[in-house]
């Protein structure tokens, strides 16, 4: 479930700046846009899960890049942790932090001129039992482990089979975009990859950090990911004979953790 929150505080400055407002968000995942911001916000998340499973999620926010005008701290019992400092994140900036961390305390700064000013983000919990989530979070240059594959595999948004057909490097938003033509899908929860009107092959991109230093390589790969903030992101991409060699080996000891075909 999505939700775009927008709050107005005006531009009256004097008369709202030790204003502190409470904003509680039901969904899971959604954006948040704050005009002309003056005092603060606090952000209750109050996703609709049960309060007992709250240790099994991840919090994280993707500011937008021309966001300004406040910062973002982490709060808990009356301490203050800066998160997001104004104007300092790059347009693939991620900040993650689980619920018993804190929530989440918007503070304007001091303006002259708040007219121009908007503060932005989008929020999503993730599942910390996501090994392609939790993988492209914590170290998305290192390579899966066989677990984190087969896990990967269960859990992806996104599992295919296919070879990378270009690699282009976005220096401006520090990502690379890998173009694949797919052999097989074998899940898409959405419309991720598409049949080109030419050829008919499925075909589509993935994006990851460009500090990973993708490059094309011959073969089939197993490629991973999962949606994020609106894009497609890698998550584990064995070649796709080492996936079919950790999957019989899983297979053979019963330890699967749910069935695919390896072609």
């Amino acid at each position: 479930m999505s939700l775009s929150f927008f709050f107005h505080s005006g531009l009256t400055h004097e008369s709202h700046r030790k204003d502190v407002e409470q904003v509680y968000l039901r969904c899971s995942e959604g954006t948040i846009e704050w005009m002309y911001p003056t005092g603060a916000l606090i952000v209750n998340l109050r996703p609709n899960i049960i309060s007992s499973s709250y240790k099994h999620w991840t919090v994280c926010i993707k500011p937008y890049k021309n966001s300004a005008g406040a910062n973002i701290y982490l709060e808990k019992t009356g301490e203050l942790k800066l998160l997001v400092q104004e104007g300092d994140h790059s347009p693939t900036s991620v900040y993650c932090f689980n619920f018993d961390q804190g929530g989440l305390f918007v503070e304007a700064t001091p303006q002259q001129d708040i007219s121009r000013k908007i503060t932005g983000f989008q929020y999503e919990l993730i599942s910390k039992g996501m090994a392609s989530d939790l993988h492209m979070i914590s170290a998305p240059c290192r390579p899966c482990s066989d677990t984190e594959v087969l896990l990967a595999v269960c859990s992806s948004d996104f599992v295919v089979r296919g070879t990378i057909q270009s690699v282009i490097n976005v220096e401006a938003q520090q990502d690379s975009v890998i173009s694949i033509n797919i052999n097989r899908i074998y899940r898409q929860k959405t419309r991720i990859f598409n049949s080109a009107e030419e050829n008919g092959r499925w075909q589509g991109q993935i994006k990851t950090l460009l500090q990973c230093g993708v490059k094309p390589g011959e073969g089939d790969f197993l490629f991973t990911g999962s949606m994020h903030f609106g894009e497609v992101r890698l998550g584990c991409a064995p070649r796709f004979k080492d996936f079919q060699r950790m999957y019989k080996e899983a297979k053979d000891k019963g330890l699967n953790p749910c069935e695919i075909g390896p072609d």
